[in-house]
Order: structure tokens, then sequence, then C-alpha cells
């Protein structure tokens, strides 16, 4: 079959090449590669190019300055070395590289492919899950803090705490934090502390390191150990690119010791502006409060003044002697006017002698009689009950009742005028409150206006 030329598609090496570096990127996204360190390279640009090689072949790769400056080691020609990172194509000369996010010895390789194992081991027993986390308590009291004695960390830790939150109290449980027996050591002291039950909070810090400086924080004893612990924890185990088993475990994970420091306790000064925010809006709170509450009290007394309570009394109190001396004579004189007629009856039956009407009369005279008292009764209960509903509805908006509340009544001492605007006043005028019971004889020493609200006023009427 022949070749079309119109059908053919003609690329460029730079399209190729494109293509090619694709296909890489896609295919191999993050691969680890270990090999022996070769061509090292350091130009003025902070980047790090060099080859990894085996007996076999040999691969260009580069770390650029971004993550050569979080290398924990300085590499050196001749090391043999695992790097992480993605497989790409250096389209100008048509190479293929790799380029590296992270660079270790190649003995931290097995150390992290046993962490791996351990972590997903850990994770799906369900250690790391976000439901067990504990929040951290707001305000600790005392603080457990397990660390070297002589470290970094303990200081960084110290000096925090004493600059935000001073009145936090700091114990050091000195620990060994790398090397044979750490693991073991830490764990000890983990279940001491978990026995004494005076803590609020427990740290488990230590300063930056390779992986197998940080390699005791890995330990499986001491993350179980860790998980049931029955206080909150916080974990700061190297350097922000470090993680280790402990800092899943805990609680919370920070960054640095310094970080932990800041996580732990509040700032003192952030709290002072936060009470004195809330100072100040309780204090507008109480002037609107009094405010109103001075306002409804004026209300009610002109309202109380209007009705004139006292005079309405004294009109019911009168009254209700009235309707007394009137129901009180009524029953006498018909009861003198019944004799009246039995009189002139018996003059009129007496010449007739009926004795058999006489009976019935005098038998409905004491029937009449009987209904009469019981009708004088009924008719006197119901308006003493009258009177006395009166009386009571007139006592509870009495000034009087007022009064017993704990207010007064302030009258003028020469003429008794009761009082009722600055206005009425001057200064060094006699004047007397009255109150529930008795009164006070007063002298005006200064006066305030309505409008002078003042949340603590120096004088007062």
């Amino acid at each position: 079959m022949r070749d079309d030329p119109a059908r053919r598609q003609i690329l460029r090496p730079s399209q190729i090449n494109g293509l090619a570096r694709s296909l890489l990127e896609d295919a191999f996204p993050t691969v680890w590669v270990e090999g022996e360190l070769g061509n090292l390279s350091r130009p003025a640009s902070g980047h790090l190019y060099f080859t990894l090689k085996d007996a076999d072949a040999q691969l260009r790769c580069a770390l650029f300055r971004g993550h050569g400056l979080r290398l924990g080691f300085r590499p050196e020609a001749g090391q043999s070395v695992l790097a992480r990172g993605r497989l790409s194509l250096y389209e100008a000369r048509g190479d293929y590289q790799l380029i590296a996010d992270h660079l270790e010895p190649a003995g931290d390789g097995t150390l992290r492919r046993a962490l791996e194992e351990l972590k997903t081991r850990l994770a799906s027993e369900g250690l790391f899950a976000a439901e067990r986390k504990r929040p951290l308590p707001r305000f600790p009291g005392r603080i457990a803090v397990l660390t070297s004695a002589s470290g970094a960390a303990i200081q960084d830790v110290l000096k925090v705490l004493a600059r935000r939150f001073p009145a936090v109290q700091v114990e050091l449980f000195p620990v060994p934090v790398q090397g044979e027996g750490a693991a073991a050591r830490i764990t000890a002291t983990l279940e001491q502390v978990y026995r004494h039950q005076r803590h609020d909070l427990i740290l488990l810090t230590r300063g930056g390191g390779s992986l197998e400086d940080l390699w005791a924080f890995n330990d499986e004893t001491l993350a179980r150990t860790l998980a049931r612990s029955p206080i909150p924890t916080i974990s700061a185990i190297g350097h922000e690119i470090d993680f280790s088993l402990t800092d899943f475990v805990a609680d919370l994970r920070a960054a640095t010791p310094s970080v932990a420091a800041e996580l732990i306790v509040p700032d003192r000064v952030a709290l002072a502006r936060e009470l004195e925010h809330r100072r100040s809006t309780l204090d507008r709170l109480w002037r609107r409060r009094s405010a109103e509450t001075a306002q409804r009290i004026d209300h009610l007394s002109a309202r109380l003044n209007g009705q004139r309570p006292q005079q309405q009394m004294q009109r019911l109190t009168s009254r209700f002697a009235q309707i007394g001396d009137r129901l009180r004579s009524q029953p006498r004189r018909r009861l003198d006017r019944l004799d009246e007629r039995l009189t002139a009856l018996a003059r009129l039956l007496g010449g007739q002698r009926p004795q058999r009407r006489l009976s019935m009369l005098a038998e409905r005279l004491r029937e009449l009689d009987r209904r009469q008292h019981a009708s004088v009764r009924t008719r006197l209960a119901n308006q003493g009950q009258h009177c006395l509903a009166v009386a009571r509805a007139l006592s509870a908006v009495s000034p009087l009742a007022t009064l017993e509340r704990g207010y007064a009544i302030v009258q003028r001492d020469d003429d008794g005028a009761v009082i009722r605007s600055i206005e009425q006043v001057t200064i060094g005028e006699r004047v007397q409150a009255r109150l529930a019971h008795g009164r006070l004889h007063l002298e005006v020493r200064a006066i305030d206006r309505p409008s002078d609200l003042d949340p603590e006023p120096t004088s007062r009427t």
C-alpha cells in the first residue's frame, strides 16, 4: 500500500517531545527510585542536579531549591539514596528525567516502608480516626511535658507559654527522645502521668532530625499507649515536614514545639481585649436598662397620680359607711311598721274574736318576719363582700402598697407638698421622704438633671 502524501501528519520535534512528556507524567505521577548519587551539581540557583545509577543504567534527576531547603542531610556523590518524584521530559534536549520532591539516605527507605506498613495497620484499627479526637481545654491549669530536659524544644515551649499565658503550670517529665530504649522510657512515663491524674493536658515533643532520629516516636507500643490516654494529648515531633505515629494518634498535631505551645494556651493580650469588649457591652446594656426602668417608673408614677387613689379610697369608705347605716336602719323601721299594723289588726279583730283567722294571720306574720330577717342578712352579706372587693382593688393601686415595695414619696418639709420634679426644690432646702414605715428628714445637697446619664453618679437628690 503506497503512502498518500495528502494524508501524512507531520509533527515537529517539540510536538513529539510534548506528547512524550504528557505520556510520562500521566503514567508515572509519583515514583520512588533507589540508586547511587552521581554527577552531582549545585549551581548558584540553589537547584540540585544529579544522576541516580545502578549497575545497568542511570537516570537524570533534578531537585529544585524549594524542596532542597527541606532536606535533613547533605547529599554527596557516591551516596546511596532514595528519591521520590515524577517522571517528565526536558523537551529542549529530548531527555527524560526524574523531577524529585524528596530525597533521603537509602537506609531511611527501609525504615519508611516499615513505618508505612505499621501506619496502615493502625489506621485500619481506627487509632487515627477523627471522631476519637478530643478538643483541648481552653484554659489548662497544669500541663505535663514529655521531652528532653536539655533539648531546645522545652526552652521553646516554656518561652512561648510564659509570653502568652504565664498562669499555666508546666511539669516537665524528662525522657530520652532518640536512641535505643527511648520509646520504652516514653511509654513508661506516659503511664506514670496517667496514674497521677493531676494534669489537664499532655504535650509530647522534640526538635527536628532525621527519620532515624525520630524513630522512637514511631513505636507501636508507644502509639497504642498514647491512644488510650485519659487526658487530651498534643504531639509536636520534629519540624513541619516531619510526621510520626504519635502525630496521627494524638488529639492534635503541631508542626513544631513552639506552635504546640501557642495552640495549648490562649493569648493573654487577646483575652484582655475580649474581656474589655464584654465589659463595655455589659456597661452599655446596664445604662440602657437603667434608663428604660427609670422611664417606666416615671410613667407609672404619672398614671398613679392621675388616678388619685387616696381620694377614691376616701369616697368609697364614706359610701360604705352610708350603706351600712342604711342597711342597719331599714329592718328596724320595717319592724316598727309591722308592729303598728299588728296592733291595729289586733284591735280590729278583738271585737270580732275570729280565733282561727287570727291564728292563720299570726303564722303568716311569723313567716314574713323570718323572710324579712333572712333577706336583710343576705343583702348585708352581699354588700359587705362588694365593699371588701372595692377595698382590695383600691389597696392594689394605693401608693401605700408601692411604699411597701421600697419606694418613697418626697414632700416639702414646710407645707407637705409632693415633689415630682427637680424644678420644685433648691439646693439646701429641707425635704422629707415618706416610707412604708416612718419618714426621713433630708436636705438637698445636689441636683442631677434627667439628661445627665452617668454610670457612676457622684451626687443624688
